[in-house]
Protein backbone atom coordinates (compact mmCIF):
# COMPACT_ATOMS: atom_id res chain seq x y z
CA UNK A 1 0.00 0.00 0.00
CA UNK A 2 1.29 3.32 -1.03
CA UNK A 3 1.01 6.70 0.31
CA UNK A 4 1.01 9.89 -1.56
CA UNK A 5 1.12 13.36 1.06
CA UNK A 6 0.71 16.23 -0.63
CA UNK A 7 1.81 19.53 1.27
CA UNK A 8 0.48 22.92 0.72
CA UNK A 9 2.52 25.89 1.17
CA UNK A 10 0.40 28.87 2.41
CA UNK A 11 3.03 31.90 2.07
CA UNK A 12 1.68 34.96 3.92
CA UNK A 13 1.34 37.77 1.34
CA UNK A 14 4.18 40.71 2.32
CA UNK A 15 2.65 43.69 4.25
CA UNK A 16 3.34 46.98 1.64
CA UNK A 17 5.87 49.24 4.02
CA UNK A 18 4.40 52.50 4.82
CA UNK A 19 5.40 55.68 3.15
CA UNK A 20 8.16 57.67 4.37
CA UNK A 21 7.17 60.79 6.39
CA UNK A 22 8.60 64.53 4.67
CA UNK A 23 10.64 66.34 7.80
CA UNK A 24 9.69 70.30 7.51
CA UNK A 25 10.06 72.85 9.36
CA UNK A 26 8.77 74.24 13.02
CA UNK A 27 9.99 77.49 15.18
CA UNK A 28 11.91 75.31 17.50
CA UNK A 29 11.83 78.62 20.28
CA UNK A 30 9.36 81.92 20.29
CA UNK A 31 11.12 83.90 16.86
CA UNK A 32 10.07 87.59 17.94
CA UNK A 33 8.94 89.90 14.72
CA UNK A 34 11.57 90.97 12.48
CA UNK A 35 13.81 88.28 13.88
CA UNK A 36 16.45 86.37 11.56
CA UNK A 37 15.41 82.74 11.04
CA UNK A 38 18.64 80.74 11.99
CA UNK A 39 18.91 76.93 12.35
CA UNK A 40 19.50 77.29 16.25
CA UNK A 41 15.64 78.49 16.07
CA UNK A 42 14.21 75.58 13.49
CA UNK A 43 13.89 72.23 14.32
CA UNK A 44 11.82 69.50 12.16
CA UNK A 45 8.80 67.09 12.41
CA UNK A 46 7.82 64.53 10.16
CA UNK A 47 5.06 64.61 8.60
CA UNK A 48 2.50 62.30 6.06
CA UNK A 49 3.56 62.98 2.32
CA UNK A 50 -0.33 64.05 2.01
CA UNK A 51 -0.20 66.62 4.42
CA UNK A 52 2.69 68.05 3.20
CA UNK A 53 2.05 71.76 1.48
CA UNK A 54 4.12 73.69 -1.45
CA UNK A 55 4.39 76.62 1.21
CA UNK A 56 6.09 74.50 3.83
CA UNK A 57 9.92 74.05 3.93
CA UNK A 58 10.96 70.59 3.92
CA UNK A 59 14.52 69.33 5.08
CA UNK A 60 15.99 70.05 1.76
CA UNK A 61 15.59 73.57 1.79
CA UNK A 62 17.05 74.42 4.78
CA UNK A 63 19.08 76.70 2.84
CA UNK A 64 16.25 78.53 1.57
CA UNK A 65 14.72 79.30 5.32
CA UNK A 66 17.61 80.00 6.67
CA UNK A 67 18.17 83.76 6.75
CA UNK A 68 14.90 84.93 6.50
CA UNK A 69 13.12 87.82 8.78
CA UNK A 70 10.08 86.62 10.45
CA UNK A 71 7.05 88.78 9.52
CA UNK A 72 5.08 88.53 13.03
CA UNK A 73 5.99 86.55 16.03
CA UNK A 74 6.33 82.96 15.55
CA UNK A 75 5.24 81.02 18.66
CA UNK A 76 6.98 77.95 19.54
CA UNK A 77 5.85 74.76 17.92
CA UNK A 78 4.50 76.64 14.75
CA UNK A 79 4.90 75.24 11.24
CA UNK A 80 7.09 77.73 8.97
CA UNK A 81 5.33 78.48 5.87
CA UNK A 82 6.25 81.20 3.15
CA UNK A 83 3.62 83.79 4.35
CA UNK A 84 5.44 84.31 7.54
CA UNK A 85 8.77 85.42 6.59
CA UNK A 86 10.64 87.44 3.91
CA UNK A 87 13.81 88.17 2.50
CA UNK A 88 16.14 90.46 4.59
CA UNK A 89 16.73 92.60 1.73
CA UNK A 90 12.77 93.47 1.66
CA UNK A 91 11.94 93.82 5.38
CA UNK A 92 12.32 96.53 7.19
CA UNK A 93 15.19 97.75 9.21
CA UNK A 94 13.09 98.20 12.46
CA UNK A 95 10.78 95.67 13.91
CA UNK A 96 7.63 97.07 14.63
CA UNK A 97 5.98 96.40 18.34
CA UNK A 98 4.90 92.83 18.91
CA UNK A 99 1.14 94.43 19.83
CA UNK A 100 0.53 95.79 15.72
CA UNK A 101 0.09 91.81 14.89
CA UNK A 102 -2.69 91.73 17.64
CA UNK A 103 -4.65 94.46 15.69
CA UNK A 104 -7.24 92.70 13.79
CA UNK A 105 -7.16 93.62 9.43
CA UNK A 106 -9.01 96.50 8.28
CA UNK A 107 -9.40 98.05 11.77
CA UNK A 108 -6.99 100.50 13.75
CA UNK A 109 -5.82 101.35 17.40
CA UNK A 110 -6.85 104.69 18.63
CA UNK A 111 -5.90 105.94 21.54
CA UNK A 112 -8.50 108.50 23.94
CA UNK A 113 -8.31 110.24 27.28
CA UNK A 114 -9.42 108.06 30.37
CA UNK A 115 -10.41 109.08 33.78
CA UNK A 116 -11.99 107.05 36.92
CA UNK A 117 -14.96 108.10 35.59
CA UNK A 118 -14.75 107.29 31.90
CA UNK A 119 -13.62 104.12 32.20
CA UNK A 120 -16.47 102.64 34.11
CA UNK A 121 -14.36 102.52 37.69
CA UNK A 122 -11.60 101.34 36.08
CA UNK A 123 -13.82 98.08 35.60
CA UNK A 124 -12.68 98.79 31.42
CA UNK A 125 -9.35 96.05 30.93
CA UNK A 126 -8.01 95.20 28.23
CA UNK A 127 -10.39 92.67 25.61
CA UNK A 128 -13.46 94.28 27.13
CA UNK A 129 -16.13 95.45 25.13
CA UNK A 130 -17.38 98.91 25.10
CA UNK A 131 -20.01 101.70 23.54
CA UNK A 132 -18.51 104.94 23.17
CA UNK A 133 -20.57 108.26 24.45
CA UNK A 134 -19.64 111.78 23.18
CA UNK A 135 -20.82 115.27 24.76
CA UNK A 136 -20.53 118.43 22.89
CA UNK A 137 -21.08 122.24 24.00
CA UNK A 138 -22.19 124.23 21.26
CA UNK A 139 -22.06 127.94 21.39
CA UNK A 140 -23.43 130.73 19.34
CA UNK A 141 -20.71 132.59 17.38
CA UNK A 142 -20.43 135.56 15.12
CA UNK A 143 -20.24 134.17 11.23
CA UNK A 144 -17.86 136.49 10.01
CA UNK A 145 -15.45 137.06 13.24
CA UNK A 146 -15.98 132.97 14.31
CA UNK A 147 -15.83 134.16 17.32
CA UNK A 148 -17.93 133.23 20.16
CA UNK A 149 -21.35 135.94 21.20
CA UNK A 150 -21.85 138.28 22.27
CA UNK A 151 -19.08 140.80 20.20
CA UNK A 152 -17.48 143.95 22.26
CA UNK A 153 -19.02 147.63 21.09
CA UNK A 154 -16.78 150.37 20.99
CA UNK A 155 -17.68 154.10 20.69
CA UNK A 156 -17.14 155.19 16.95
CA UNK A 157 -16.13 158.92 15.39
CA UNK A 158 -17.56 159.56 12.31
CA UNK A 159 -16.18 161.28 9.30
CA UNK A 160 -18.02 164.76 7.81
CA UNK A 161 -18.22 168.52 8.95
CA UNK A 162 -18.46 169.22 12.61
CA UNK A 163 -21.47 172.07 13.08
CA UNK A 164 -19.29 174.68 15.06
CA UNK A 165 -17.49 175.35 12.04
CA UNK A 166 -14.29 173.34 12.47
CA UNK A 167 -12.02 171.17 9.81
CA UNK A 168 -13.99 168.19 8.88
CA UNK A 169 -12.74 164.43 10.17
CA UNK A 170 -10.74 162.48 7.64
CA UNK A 171 -10.70 159.34 9.45
CA UNK A 172 -12.85 156.92 11.19
CA UNK A 173 -11.58 156.83 15.22
CA UNK A 174 -12.42 154.33 17.73
CA UNK A 175 -13.02 155.17 21.03
CA UNK A 176 -12.46 152.85 24.13
CA UNK A 177 -12.98 149.76 23.79
CA UNK A 178 -15.04 146.95 26.02
CA UNK A 179 -18.52 146.55 26.58
CA UNK A 180 -20.13 143.29 25.28
CA UNK A 181 -22.82 144.25 22.74
CA UNK A 182 -26.31 144.34 24.21
CA UNK A 183 -29.82 145.49 22.78
CA UNK A 184 -32.06 147.35 23.06
CA UNK A 185 -35.50 147.55 25.29
CA UNK A 186 -38.50 149.22 26.46
CA UNK A 187 -39.83 149.32 29.43
CA UNK A 188 -43.19 148.68 29.63
CA UNK A 189 -44.42 150.73 32.90
CA UNK A 190 -41.91 154.04 32.47
CA UNK A 191 -42.12 154.00 28.71
CA UNK A 192 -38.36 154.42 28.55
CA UNK A 193 -35.53 152.57 26.45
CA UNK A 194 -33.16 150.96 28.30
CA UNK A 195 -29.88 149.34 26.74
CA UNK A 196 -29.39 145.73 28.07
CA UNK A 197 -25.93 143.51 28.65
CA UNK A 198 -25.43 140.64 29.52
CA UNK A 199 -24.50 139.35 32.92
CA UNK A 200 -22.08 136.51 32.16
CA UNK A 201 -20.09 135.04 28.98
CA UNK A 202 -22.24 132.98 26.88
CA UNK A 203 -23.51 129.39 28.65
CA UNK A 204 -22.84 126.72 25.92
CA UNK A 205 -25.65 123.95 25.06
CA UNK A 206 -24.88 120.50 26.11
CA UNK A 207 -25.80 117.35 23.64
CA UNK A 208 -24.29 113.74 24.27
CA UNK A 209 -24.89 110.90 22.28
CA UNK A 210 -23.53 107.48 21.50
CA UNK A 211 -21.53 107.32 18.73
CA UNK A 212 -19.80 103.97 18.25
CA UNK A 213 -21.19 100.53 19.52
CA UNK A 214 -19.57 97.07 20.83
CA UNK A 215 -15.69 98.66 20.64
CA UNK A 216 -12.99 96.33 21.59
CA UNK A 217 -10.26 97.80 24.14
CA UNK A 218 -6.65 97.07 23.32
CA UNK A 219 -4.87 98.17 25.94
CA UNK A 220 -5.61 100.29 28.83
CA UNK A 221 -2.94 102.90 29.89
CA UNK A 222 0.35 102.96 28.35
CA UNK A 223 1.92 100.29 26.31
CA UNK A 224 5.20 98.33 27.88
CA UNK A 225 8.34 100.13 26.56
CA UNK A 226 10.25 96.31 26.11
CA UNK A 227 9.47 95.00 22.94
CA UNK A 228 10.07 91.25 24.21
CA UNK A 229 6.98 91.96 27.08
CA UNK A 230 3.58 89.80 26.43
CA UNK A 231 0.32 91.13 26.51
CA UNK A 232 -1.31 88.27 27.40
CA UNK A 233 0.77 86.79 29.96
CA UNK A 234 -0.09 87.42 33.22
CA UNK A 235 1.34 89.97 35.06
CA UNK A 236 4.00 88.97 37.63
CA UNK A 237 3.42 88.59 41.44
CA UNK A 238 5.02 90.34 43.64
CA UNK A 239 5.52 88.98 46.98
CA UNK A 240 4.72 90.48 50.27
CA UNK A 241 7.31 91.91 52.57
CA UNK A 242 6.66 91.28 56.35
CA UNK A 243 8.95 94.02 57.78
CA UNK A 244 7.62 96.51 59.34
CA UNK A 245 10.86 98.68 58.52
CA UNK A 246 10.24 98.46 54.84
CA UNK A 247 8.56 101.54 53.27
CA UNK A 248 5.05 100.88 51.81
CA UNK A 249 5.29 100.41 48.21
CA UNK A 250 4.27 103.51 46.01
CA UNK A 251 0.61 103.65 44.64
CA UNK A 252 -0.52 103.10 41.58
CA UNK A 253 -0.47 105.61 39.24
CA UNK A 254 -4.07 106.25 37.47
CA UNK A 255 -4.29 105.08 34.25
CA UNK A 256 -5.71 108.15 31.83
CA UNK A 257 -5.46 106.62 28.73
CA UNK A 258 -7.49 103.78 26.60
CA UNK A 259 -6.43 102.03 23.64
CA UNK A 260 -9.20 100.70 20.91
CA UNK A 261 -10.04 99.06 18.33
CA UNK A 262 -12.06 100.83 15.70
CA UNK A 263 -12.30 101.44 11.97
CA UNK A 264 -9.99 104.29 9.88
CA UNK A 265 -13.06 106.40 9.31
CA UNK A 266 -14.14 105.70 13.11
CA UNK A 267 -10.48 106.60 13.88
CA UNK A 268 -10.49 109.82 12.14
CA UNK A 269 -14.34 110.67 14.26
CA UNK A 270 -12.06 110.15 17.07
CA UNK A 271 -9.27 112.27 16.55
CA UNK A 272 -11.86 115.21 15.71
CA UNK A 273 -13.56 114.87 18.65
CA UNK A 274 -10.18 114.85 21.06
CA UNK A 275 -9.20 117.90 19.00
CA UNK A 276 -12.77 119.61 19.46
CA UNK A 277 -12.51 119.00 23.38
CA UNK A 278 -15.44 116.81 23.25
CA UNK A 279 -16.17 114.51 26.22
CA UNK A 280 -15.44 111.20 25.93
CA UNK A 281 -16.69 108.18 28.42
CA UNK A 282 -16.87 104.40 27.87
CA UNK A 283 -20.02 101.80 29.08
CA UNK A 284 -18.81 98.45 29.73
CA UNK A 285 -20.81 95.75 27.43
CA UNK A 286 -21.24 92.37 27.95
CA UNK A 287 -18.76 90.46 25.46
CA UNK A 288 -21.61 88.23 24.17
CA UNK A 289 -24.07 90.75 22.96
CA UNK A 290 -23.63 91.40 19.65
CA UNK A 291 -26.55 93.68 19.26
CA UNK A 292 -27.16 97.43 18.43
CA UNK A 293 -29.28 99.78 19.82
CA UNK A 294 -30.38 103.17 18.07
CA UNK A 295 -30.06 106.07 20.78
CA UNK A 296 -31.55 109.67 21.42
CA UNK A 297 -29.11 112.33 22.09
CA UNK A 298 -29.89 113.35 25.43
CA UNK A 299 -30.53 117.55 25.67
CA UNK A 300 -31.93 119.90 28.50
CA UNK A 301 -35.46 119.63 26.16
CA UNK A 302 -35.17 115.81 25.81
CA UNK A 303 -34.74 115.15 29.79
CA UNK A 304 -37.93 117.37 30.77
CA UNK A 305 -39.65 115.64 28.58
CA UNK A 306 -38.27 111.90 28.73
CA UNK A 307 -38.67 111.70 32.34
CA UNK A 308 -41.78 114.17 32.77
CA UNK A 309 -39.55 116.85 34.66
CA UNK A 310 -41.84 119.91 34.78
CA UNK A 311 -39.80 123.68 35.19
CA UNK A 312 -40.97 125.02 38.59
CA UNK A 313 -42.71 127.60 38.79
CA UNK A 314 -41.54 131.27 40.15
CA UNK A 315 -43.13 131.33 43.55
CA UNK A 316 -43.42 134.02 46.25
CA UNK A 317 -41.59 131.43 49.19
CA UNK A 318 -38.98 128.91 49.28
CA UNK A 319 -37.49 126.24 50.98
CA UNK A 320 -35.43 127.45 53.39
CA UNK A 321 -31.54 125.98 53.50
CA UNK A 322 -29.82 123.92 55.82
CA UNK A 323 -27.61 126.73 57.30
CA UNK A 324 -30.70 129.22 57.78
CA UNK A 325 -33.05 126.03 59.29
CA UNK A 326 -34.01 126.19 62.80
CA UNK A 327 -34.29 121.81 62.91
CA UNK A 328 -32.84 120.87 66.52
CA UNK A 329 -29.48 118.79 65.46
CA UNK A 330 -29.87 114.86 66.23
CA UNK A 331 -28.27 113.36 69.17
CA UNK A 332 -25.11 111.18 68.57
CA UNK A 333 -24.95 108.74 70.94
CA UNK A 334 -21.45 107.26 71.37
CA UNK A 335 -20.44 103.51 70.66
CA UNK A 336 -19.30 101.35 73.49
Amino acid sequence: MGFVVIRQLTATPPTPEAPAGVEVFIAAQNISQGGEVTDVLLTTITVPPENVLAVMYTRDEMPLLVGKIAKFPLDQGVVITESMVSDGSSSPTIAGPQWASLIPAGMTAVTIPADRLSLAGYGVTGGAHVNINACFNFIDIDPAFQTKLPNLSAALTGTGFAGDGTLPALTLGIGAAGSPQGRLELDPSLQQPYYLLPSEAQRPRMVCQMLLQDVTVMQVGDFPSEKTTDLTAPAPVVPETTDPAAAPAPAPTPKDIVTLLVSPQDSITISYLILTDAKLSLTLRNPTDQARQATEASTLQFLLSQYNIPVPAKLPYSLASESESNFIEPVVVPTQ
